[in-house]
Order: C-alpha cells, then sequence, then structure tokens
C-alpha cells in the first residue's frame, strides 16, 4: 500500500492508495468506531457497484451505517440538495460524532465534505474517490463547496477529511470519456510542476489503452500533497493547482453545468492560460507546441459557438481575483506555474477566440 502524507498539524491526514482497498476499509476504520453513526452520501448507481457491498462489510464488522443519495452530476452541487442532506442527517439522528463517507466524484465529495463542514458546526469524513479526477485532485485538499448560477463553488469551505482512499480497481466501472477527463488534470501536474512526469506522459498518452493509472495517481498525489502541506488555505503555491480552472469554470458555468465534463474544460482552461503565457513572452513557441500537442491527445469535444465577450463576467467572478484584479496562473516555462497579475481582458479575449 502506498501511503502519503498530508502535513497539517491537527489536521494531518493519509492518503491510502492501493488496488482492492475498497474491501479493507472497515478494516482500516475499525480503530475509529466507538459506536457512532457511519453515512455514505453517493449515487445511487455507486452504491449498486459497490456502495451496498461496502455498508454490509461495515455492519458486518460492527458499523451502525446509512446511506444518502446524490442526483449525478453538478446538479447534486446545489442549496437544494445541500439542504436536503442536512435535513435527512437531522432525521436520522445525525451528531457531532457521526462521521461521513463521501463515495464518489467530485460533484460527491464537495457537497458531501462542506455537510461535513456545517452539520452541527463540523464533523469527521472522509473522501473515498471513485473518478480519476478525483483521485488525483478534488478529493485531496478539503476544499469543499456549492455552486451558483453566477459560478461554481462560490459556496465553501476548505475542511479536511480525516483520511482519503484511493483504489484504482474502482476506475474500471469509468466510461472512457470520464478517464479522458481526469487524464487531463494529470497532465496539469506535469504542466505546472514536473517537467520530466510531463514529458513521460507525452510519451504514455500516445497508447492509453495501457496507461498506468495507478503509476499516475500516486505521482499526483505526491505533488498535491506537498503544496497543500505548504499552502493549505490558497494563500499562495496552492494557487498554482488552479492552472486552466479560471477558463474552466468561466466555460461549465456558462455552457450550463453537465454540459461539458470538468476536465475537459480544464483542457481547454489550460491551453487559453498557456497560449496567454506564450503571448507575455513567459512560454517559448516550442513549449507551447509541446504543451498544445500532449492536450490534443485527448479526445476532447468540439466547443459549440460561444459568445467570448459572454464568458468574461464568469471569469471576474473567479475566486483567486482580488479587489477587482485578475489573479492568473500562467507558464514561466514547462513545469514552472507562476501568479500573474499582467493579464487583462484583452488577452483572455483573444486566447477564448482561439480556442475557438
Amino acid at each position: 500500500m502506498n501511503t502519503i502524507q498530508v502535513k497539517l498539524g491537527k489536521r494531518s491526514h493519509s492518503i491510502l492508495i492501493k488496488q482492492g482497498l475498497l474491501k479493507k476499509i472497515p478494516a482500516l476504520l475499525n480503530a475509529k468506531n466507538k459506536g457512532q453513526k457511519w453515512l455514505i452520501i453517493s449515487h445511487y448507481k455507486l452504491l449498486e457497484l459497490f456502495g451496498f457491498t461496502l455498508m454490509e462489510n461495515l455492519k458486518k464488522s460492527g458499523f451502525k451505517c446509512e446511506y444518502i443519495t446524490l442526483p449525478v452530476g453538478e446538479t447534486a452541487k446545489s442549496f437544494i440538495e445541500y439542504r436536503r442532506i442536512v435535513s435527512q442527517m437531522v432525521e436520522m439522528g445525525c451528531d457531532r460524532q457521526t462521521n461521513i463517507l463521501c463515495l464518489g466524484g467530485g460533484d460527491v465529495g464537495d457537497v458531501g465534505g462542506y455537510a461535513a463542514a456545517t452539520y452541527k458546526r463540523g464533523i469527521n469524513y472522509y473522501q473515498i474517490p471513485t473518478t480519476l479526477l478525483a483521485m488525483v485532485d478534488s478529493a485531496l485538499g478539503g476544499k469543499t463547496g456549492i455552486n451558483l448560477s453566477e459560478g461554481k463553488n462560490l459556496i465553501g469551505h476548505v475542511y479536511q477529511p480525516r483520511g482519503i482512499f484511493i483504489d484504482p480497481d474502482l476506475l474500471n466501472s469509468l466510461p472512457p470519456e470520464e478517464l479522458n477527463a481526469g487524464l487531463s488534470e494529470i497532465l496539469k501536474y506535469g504542466i505546472i510542476r514536473d517537467q520530466d512526469f510531463f514529458h513521460t506522459l507525452l510519451e504514455e498518452l500516445d497508447t492509453i489503452d495501457s496507461f498506468n493509472y495507478t503509476s499516475a495517481i500516486i505521482h499526483c498525489c505526491r505533488i498535491k500533497a506537498k503544496i497543500i502541506s505548504r499552502d493549505e488555505t490558497e494563500l499562495d503555491l496552492r494557487r498554482i493547482l488552479n492552472f486552466g480552472h479560471t477558463v474552466a469554470h468561466a466555460l461549465e458555468a456558462y455552457l450550463g453545468y453537465g454540459r461539458i465534463r470538468h476536465g475537459e474544460a480544464v483542457a481547454y482552461g489550460m491551453l487559453s492560460a498557456g497560449w496567454i503565457s506564450k503571448k507575455l513572452g513567459l512560454l517559448k513557441d516550442s513549449e507551447f507546441t509541446l504543451m498544445s500537442q500532449a492536450i490534443h491527445k485527448l479526445p476532447l469535444p468540439k466547443l459549440p459557438p460561444m459568445d467570448t465577450a459572454l464568458l468574461l463576467p464568469f471569469i471576474k467572478m473567479d475566486k483567486k481575483n482580488k479587489h477587482g484584479n485578475l489573479n492568473y496562473i500562467l507558464l514561466k516555462g514547462l513545469g514552472n506555474a507562476v501568479i500573474s497579475k499582467d493579464v487583462t481582458e484583452e488577452l483572455i479575449l483573444k486566447s477564448l477566440k482561439f480556442l475557438a
């Protein structure tokens, strides 16, 4: 088993990565079971695939376990669904000792984590990501939240899980489109932080069918754990993890949540940020070409016709912005992300036209 530590003092926790790990969760959590209620939050389809088996295994090990289901996709991350979760928790008699298990992708982890952060002013929760994107990104770092029509993740809290259990075998249940969306986030780590990893991915993406997901997940988790341990609340270094996300979140909100997968939107956002980096003289033409080649090895959906000017209001709502000024994540060479205040609205619009 690969164990990666997120070092945050009293909020420190482990990321455990192993094929077949889902079956070992009752034993791993046994010492934490003091007779309290355990609550699985997930999609019904995921419960049918492996959640009900997990729940039965927990019950056989002496856990008092129940479940709450969510709709699929970003619809889950709404005030309506959040309120439904906490109302059901009250009806179930959940108290401050209750533990939540978030079994699912980023949508489940975000809203389930936010419920944990706010119910009774904070209860324990664990992340059990089931998508590639969640395994390398959204389940790590303690970001929780829900969406507004004005933008994504505008309501939320940084609230660390007590542990993260990653079982790469769960990826076998995913359609190719979901795996491809997760690969864009894996590419992001090489682009912003590890040039050698990027070049390895550039070669491995030529044969996606034999891609070593477990190895890539471990590498990405190590990178993110180090960044979070240095900057938990995104005051500085952690912002670089949002490379490509400013435009990605704008695309998701503009097109409508669920119309484009988050990882697909991130791929387009990285192309936009890379193009701006090149125009500002931070990224060599040859480096941008390599980055573009790597991203285009992923089968991305074609963007529909857009009025690019209408994306600007969503971009201005980005959480990295301060006092009306854009804080943009750019590249000063491959493997080296930087925070810039030199990105104008004109440059962003030009980059969006480049994408179109």
